[in-house]
C-alpha cells in the first residue's frame, strides 16, 4: 500500500495563491488515480479534483474549476493542487488519496490510500 505525506498548506488571504504536493513512497505513484480532497469544520470531506495516470484525464468539483489546478510528476512520485484566487470558503484540511480503479474517482470509498492532511486556512 502506498503512503502519503501531504505538504504546502498555511494561512493565506482571500485572493492569494498556495500549491499543495502530496510526496508517495512504498509503491510506485503511476500505478494509482490521484485524488485531492477537503473537509470543513463540521462538514463531510468533499471531492475537490483527481486526476489519471498518465494526466491525461482531470476532474474538478465545479466551485474550484478554472481556480484550481491538479497535476502529478510520476518520476518525483508527488502529486500537486495549485491553488488559485483562494477563497475564505476554501478553508479546510486538504486531503491526498490514492485509488486502485481504473477510471477516475470522485467519491471516497473509491480511494484507499489517505494522508494525514494538511490546513488550508484563507481569511477574507
Amino acid at each position: 500500500q502506498v503512503q502519503l505525506v501531504e505538504s504546502g498548506g498555511g494561512l493565506v488571504q482571500a485572493g492569494d495563491a498556495l500549491k499543495l504536493s502530496c510526496a508517495a513512497s512504498g509503491r510506485t505513484l503511476s500505478t494509482y488515480i490521484m485524488g485531492w480532497f477537503r473537509q470543513a469544520p463540521g462538514k463531510e470531506r468533499e471531492f475537490v479534483a483527481a486526476i489519471g495516470r498518465r494526466s491525461t484525464t482531470t476532474t474538478y468539483t465545479n466551485s474550484v474549476k478554472g481556480r484550481f489546478t491538479i497535476s502529478r510528476d510520476n518520476a518525483k512520485n508527488t502529486a500537486y493542487l495549485q491553488m488559485n484566487s483562494l477563497k475564505p470558503d476554501d478553508t479546510a484540511v486538504y486531503y491526498c488519496a490514492a485509488s486502485s480503479q481504473f477510471t477516475v474517482q470522485t467519491t471516497t470509498n473509491a480511494y484507499n490510500s489517505w494522508g494525514q492532511g494538511t490546513q488550508v486556512t484563507v481569511s477574507s
